[in-house]
């Protein structure tokens, strides 16, 4: 009878053993094919990380931050941000009552107001504006003087046309 038990729990062993090994080997199966497919994904995601640099590397092109010899120009002054300080500028012309001066329309909803700036260097801006409903463009041309003073000139605007 001992031996009978012994017998039965060599088999029960065995059987369990053989199962571990047939299952091991599918789980093998599954988790190469599983660190496979991570694989391939995080090279996309590279890829499209890298691809997203570029791109952003693209917009940045035509930009006073990451144009040094226009930076030098404004050396002198010793600005801490120069885009910043130019921003703050342009938008302080919208402080004056009814539509921004350098807008040449009159707001049609209210007031026209210039929302968006990108300093393109140091003399040319390009700014959006809006009046809540109809909008536009402006290229701007400006003059950062020896005493922080800013001249503002329109060099050429655009109204979009409502469409609906």
């Amino acid at each position: 009878m001992k031996k009978n038990i012994f017998l039965y729990l060599f088999v029960f062993a065995a059987l369990i053993a053989l199962y571990m090994i047939v299952n091991s080997g599918k789980m093998e199966r599954i988790n190469l094919n599983e660190i496979s497919k991570l694989r391939t994904e995080v090279e996309q995601l590279k890829d499209s990380v890298k691809n997203s640099q570029l791109k952003l590397l693209d917009m940045q092109y035509f930009s006073l931050e990451n144009n040094d010899d226009a930076l030098a120009y404004l050396d002198h002054l010793e600005l801490e941000n120069p885009t910043r300080y130019i921003e703050d500028k342009l938008l302080e012309t919208n402080e004056k009552k009814g539509d921004n001066p350098l807008i040449p329309y009159e707001g049609m909803n209210s007031d026209f107001k210039i929302n968006k700036i990108k300093v393109l260097n140091h003399r040319w801006i390009v700014a959006d504006f809006s009046d809540g409903q109809y909008w536009g463009d402006l290229i701007i041309k400006y003059e950062l003087k020896d005493d922080l003073g800013i001249d503002f000139t329109l060099v050429d605007h655009l109204l979009y046309s409502r469409s609906n």
